[in-house]
């Protein structure tokens, strides 16, 4: 029987645009409120146009509620799953309208997002409770899950994917883990680096490796604001330089294969490496392998049901309900006046 009585889950999701003349409105919702030109969304829309404007992380969402729903009733968690992003389609506020009118009242928030920092936690926690509030006191309670980057479910077949990755770059190829970067005054408040740290830690020694680097990707502020570095184009040719004739490129930071994969990996960083003649393997992410679902499952049932708490490594596992002032948001640039 359940112990915490919930009665819808909720995946919660960036979003992306599914149409080219979607990419800048999807841009301009991302980036609101920073003062960016038009012109410089759509040189970075750019990016989406060369895959038919289209970002593949909705349909990634869809394949993974997809496999959700067998598990869970397969698991006896009889709940129905429902779907909002931060950005795009289906946004968040029609999902907890949506739930709202089917009367749910208490739900569990999966976001596909594994660590913690303000973009990719505390900002989802308040995108929720804006939905919330916009939504009247018809609106369910939502309790967002922790972090699961340690999870068994995601550690083991991250694990099988770097070692298919070390079979076509070779054995001795070098491992470069790499995350979405972020601003130094996000990463210091929070436990971002260190989660991503000790998730490649377990990843590399799971096949066999000691050494590897964590490296960043997909930095998107201005020039004048420090963020965490090096880029994984730069480490390439740091790595060059030093005589490393192959990499295993590992989106740790990932879920999916979405957009900042496809561009900043599968294009921009294999044309690094083919420019420099070096081996290049992308590792893919654990997607919708029955592993990462099914430890979906175990964070539900962790959270509605006591069930046992599945991690590895030597972090402390995060607590269910974070801080109020946990991982406060980053220190923007105050734009010039007019």
């Amino acid at each position: 029987m359940s112990t915490h009585p919930y009665d819808a889950i909720l995946i919660v999701s960036f979003g992306g645009p599914e149409a080219p003349d979607e990419v800048v409105p999807f841009l301009e919702n991302v980036t609101r409120g920073r003062g960016i030109p038009k012109e410089r969304l759509e040189q970075v829309g750019e990016h989406y146009f060369l895959f038919g404007g289209k970002s593949p992380i909705n349909d990634q969402c869809r394949a993974l509620i997809a496999a959700l729903e067998p598990a869970l009733a397969e698991a006896g968690v009889d709940l129905p799953v429902y779907w909002g992003n931060r950005n795009w389609a289906p946004m968040l506020t029609d999902t907890v309208q949506q739930m709202a009118d089917d009367g749910i009242t208490n739900a569990i928030a999966f976001v596909t997002s594994a660590t913690s920092s303000y973009s990719g936690c505390r900002q989802y926690r308040e995108n929720i409770e804006a939905a919330r509030a916009a939504v009247g006191d018809a609106a369910p309670t939502i309790h967002k899950i922790r972090q699961y980057y340690d999870h068994p479910g995601f550690i083991e077949p991250m694990i099988d994917n770097v070692r298919a990755g070390l079979e076509r770059a070779g054995a001795d190829a070098r491992l470069v883990f790499t995350a979405h970067s972020i601003p130094l005054s996000m990463s210091s408040t929070s436990d971002y680096v260190d989660q991503l740290t000790e998730a490649s830690r377990l990843i590399a020694e799971g096949v066999g490796h000691s050494d590897f680097d964590l490296v960043w990707q997909s930095r998107s502020g201005p020039p004048q604001v420090p963020w965490l570095e090096p880029d994984i184009n730069d480490h390439l040719e740091t790595l060059h330089e030093a005589g490393t004739h192959a990499v295993v490129v590992i989106p740790v930071g990932f879920i999916s294969d979405h957009m900042e994969v496809m561009y900043d990996l599968d294009t921009e960083a294999i044309a690094t490496a083919e420019r420099l003649g070096m081996g290049f393997a992308r590792a893919s992410t654990v997607g919708t392998d029955p592993r990462f679902v099914s430890a979906i499952v175990e964070l539900i049932e962790e959270r509605r049901a006591d069930g046992p708490v599945r991690a590895l490594g030597d972090l402390a596992v995060r607590p269910d309900f974070c801080a109020v002032d946990c991982c406060p948001a980053p220190q923007r640039p105050k734009r010039p006046a007019a």
